[in-house]
């Protein structure tokens, strides 16, 4: 959709004006001048609340590339728990290429970096304070989680955590806003509020966070709005979620996807389970290490 050459107020042109700058919004006009815009305005408002709409909902759900372990170069986990964050080197690492790790002779060190790991508290702070000192977003995110759980001799403080994951999200991190949506959706340290839940699951789920977007589904269908809950739930499920996936097979059920959709839909959730399976990772799991590998 092409937008106007002119000054959709008082009809300048480029060669009349240096100064045409695209409606913010909707990009479809363009304005001389601040009061030209604010006099075109009433005209305006409709269409340029519409497109705006648009254009929300095309990033909104557009398929975004999953992230990748940057060891084994897999899509990582949906299980954030199969994973863990450095803060030596400030990469998430897939608990698989860890295991792998820890199994040859670099035993505890880094997988990405071979740092060995933090001998005490004090250092582990120091490793995420220099982080964050460089405004490493994932760095941000982990620290939120700690004090969001009160956790190496970190206070306990969810009004903090929700300002970090703030921070993290302003700096790229999907997964924070996911948080602060969960925040606001439940109440932890802030006032219940669906409509911020709501704003920060959409801020994160263009940014490729899965569990925000299920998240979507969920509260696009307790409105109601149960095309829109399908099309997040969709995407989800060819994502490998499997909660999401049951979710598509009952609007099979109820007509609303075809035959060739859910079979087109089945293979591409089974396909993305396959691409996160891998041998190191199926061995992690089967050694019952999972919950003995810590930071």
């Amino acid at each position: 959709m092409e937008t106007s050459t002119t000054c959709a107020n008082c009809g300048k042109g480029e060669e009349e004006s240096n100064n045409l700058k695209s409606c913010a919004a909707c990009k479809l006009v363009k304005y001389c001048s601040r009061a030209c815009q604010v006099a075109h305005r009433p005209q305006h408002k409709k269409a340029c609340k519409k497109r705006a709409a648009e254009l929300h909902d095309e990033k909104l759900f557009k398929e975004v590339e999953p992230e990748e372990c940057p060891i084994c170069l897999l899509p990582m986990p949906l299980d954030a728990d199969k994973s863990l964050f450095k803060s030596c080197c400030g990469k998430s690492i897939c608990l698989g290429c860890i295991y792998a790790m820890k199994m040859s002779e670099g035993k505890d060190l880094c997988a990405f970096c071979r740092m060995p790991p933090p001998f005490s508290d004090e250092d582990h702070k120091k490793r995420v304070k220099k982080l964050t000192d460089n405004n490493h977003p994932y760095a941000f995110n982990f620290l939120a989680g700690e004090y969001e759980y009160g956790l190496r001799g970190l206070p306990q403080d969810h009004q903090k955590a929700n300002e970090l994951w703030l921070k993290a999200g302003e700096l790229g991190c999907a997964g924070a806003y996911y948080n602060l949506g969960v925040a606001y959706d439940q109440g932890t340290g802030v006032e219940i509020d669906k409509k911020k839940a709501k704003h920060y699951y959409e801020l994160a789920t263009m940014g490729g966070d899965i569990m925000a977007r299920h998240n979507l589904g969920m509260m696009e269908g307790q409105a109601g709005n149960k095309e829109r809950a399908l099309k997040h739930f969709i995407l989800t499920a060819r994502a490998g979620d499997k909660e999401s996936l049951a979710a598509v097979k009952n609007g099979f059920k109820a007509g609303m996807v075809t035959k060739d959709e859910y079979a087109s839909i089945l293979r591409a959730h089974q396909q993305r389970l396959d691409e996160i399976k891998s041998v190191e990772r199926d061995k992690a799991e089967a050694s019952g290490l999972f919950n003995q590998f810590q930071e």
